[in-house]
């Protein structure tokens, strides 16, 4: 006899959610020039007056869809280190595989870097105004995930060292110049040598 506790129901999703879906879907698709609160309400099915109750503005729109994209993005990294609890060099090895995995078929990242190769440059800020704020929270996350790990480094060379890793994954992540499994492992290699 099946009761209505043995029935697992797939999570809600929140209206502010839907609302940046349909966000980067309409980036993706359009640019983001061309997303506006009434396609956006429309996309959705619900009233525009809905649409900034939920989200605000654009920016509050765009910084929406970038902490949704770099906690994923964060979500992949603990995972990593989580399945290499006793060796960081195969923890980073892992972490950066599935951040540039991630990457490859984030649509909402295509729609960045591309805007910021032709003549959408409205989108440029996401990256800019954001950058410093997600360069602080990647390496914060790597940092904390780095702190069981038994390294003889000073706090200042483990930040340079944390620093390194994270701005050399972000740059494969824009500008990819191999594959996922090659860059990870190079960069696994640079980061064994560095933390030695």
């Amino acid at each position: 006899m099946v009761t209505l506790l043995d029935v697992s129901l797939p999570p809600v999703e929140t209206m502010r959610e839907r609302v940046v879906d349909a966000a980067v879907g309409l980036t993706s698709e359009l640019g983001w020039s061309h997303v506006t609160m009434a396609k956006l309400a429309d996309a959705v099915g619900v009233s525009r007056q809905t649409v900034y109750n939920e989200i605000g503005t654009k920016a509050g729109l765009a910084e929406a869809m970038i902490l949704r994209e770099l906690d994923r993005f964060m979500g992949v990294v603990s995972v990593s280190f989580d399945a290499h609890p006793d060796d960081l060099v195969g923890a980073i090895h892992g972490a950066s595989q599935t951040v540039l995995e991630l990457a490859h078929g984030n649509p909402l990242l295509h729609a960045v870097v591309s805007a910021t190769h032709g003549a959408d440059t409205e989108l440029l800020p996401l990256l800019t105004t954001h950058a410093d704020s997600l360069l602080v929270v990647a390496k914060g996350v790597i940092a904390e995930r780095i702190a069981p790990y038994d390294l003889d480094l000073g706090p200042a060379r483990l930040d340079a060292a944390i620093d390194m890793v994270v701005r050399v994954v972000l740059s494969h992540v824009m500008q990819p110049s191999g594959s996922p499994e090659d860059t990870a492992r190079d960069i696994a290699w640079i980061s064994e040598r560095v933390l030695r």
